[in-house]
């Protein structure tokens, strides 16, 4: 089968489109053949190995390869047809159009992939294209999983710092869909999107800080990992809280403190990408809750150009690699 592969860390050029053996399907997995791929920022991080966040850096090199990716495929949500199944496997058959997460074994660059049974893969949304499908799964899975910690009610004010991102897109309109005033907070060329979405305020980061403009949230999500943390919690409401996509050791520490010795919340605990979140996500999508952000289609043997369109942070959505 046809894969985009990379045997050393690197720019995007270290990418390329390789001929691979096609992976046979163990006794509870189903194969998958890839219809449509996201392209991550953490797609583009592995690729570099170079991450805004350090403390996980040192386990996750000996997890993924010390001096070279020991999974050279990179793609971690896809969408396709179910194309084969081992003899273990119930609730999938061959021709169902199926979406979902293949965690760390990633492997979505390539033709097909192979999964447990058991992992957060169901049938795709009946209104949703593949390219539509495989684009909600990072952002929806997070987006649904900061919103449950954030018990939003109608009326409370929410801020999304670096709204226009893949979980920005889909916090933004879970907290709409849940009542909420939301203010978000991104570069300007992304701000006709994030109105279109539902967006109430607007604030351009580039000339405008929301730590000085008098305003507190019931909510704050931040999807950056810079600022002072004491901004963020200074902008939050008696009882508000604070919740973390891309924490550093300094924020942990005084998420710590907040929680112990303060009338506000701070949460960095990471989603779980569960299959019953992943119900909830399909019926979101089904209900028009939510609907699919997708910047462009780039075909598979042009991975090196949706690697670099995602690094621009041009992006407004999702950059999905297709299969034909």
């Amino acid at each position: 089968m046809k894969a985009i592969t990379y045997a050393s860390y690197g720019p995007a050029h270290v990418l390329s489109l390789n001929d691979v053996p096609k992976p046979e399907p163990k006794a509870n997995e189903i194969r998958i053949q890839v219809k449509a791929c996201e392209v991550t920022k953490g797609d583009c991080e592995l690729r570099s190995f170079h991450f805004p966040v350090k403390w996980f850096v040192a386990p996750l090199r000996l997890a993924l390869g010390v001096r070279k990716p020991r999974r050279q495929i990179l793609g971690g949500y896809v969408a396709g047809i179910v194309d084969a199944i081992g003899s273990q496997v119930t609730g999938f058959e061959v021709g169902q159009n199926v979406y979902g997460s293949t965690q760390l074994r990633l492997g979505g660059y390539g033709e097909y992939v192979c999964v447990p049974q058991t992992y957060s893969i169901s049938t795709m949304p009946a209104s949703t294209t593949f390219a539509e499908a495989a684009s909600v799964l990072l952002g929806g899975f997070n987006a649904l999983h900061f919103m449950t910690l954030a018990k939003i009610t109608p009326g409370q004010k929410v801020l999304i710092n670096g709204a226009g991102g893949s979980i920005g897109c889909y916090g933004l309109q879970m907290a709409k869909a849940c009542g909420a005033q939301v203010t978000v907070v991104d570069a300007p060329h992304k701000e006709a999107m994030l109105r279109n979405l539902g967006a109430d305020h607007f604030i351009n980061y580039q000339t405008e800080s929301f730590v000085n403009n008098g305003q507190q949230y019931d909510v704050i999500l931040n999807m950056v990992a810079q600022g002072r943390f004491a901004d963020f919690k200074n902008a939050l409401a008696p009882r508000g809280i604070y919740l973390l996509a891309n924490p550093r050791v300094s924020d942990m520490w005084n998420t710590f403190k907040t929680n112990k010795f303060s009338d506000r919340r701070a949460s960095f605990a990471f989603a779980g990408e569960k299959k019953d979140e992943l119900v909830e996500l399909t019926a979101m999508l089904n209900r028009g809750v939510i609907r699919a952000v997708v910047d462009s289609e780039i075909p598979l043997q042009d991975a090196i150009t949706a690697h670099l369109r995602v690094e621009a942070e041009q992006r407004l959505g999702a950059v999905v690699l297709v299969h034909e």
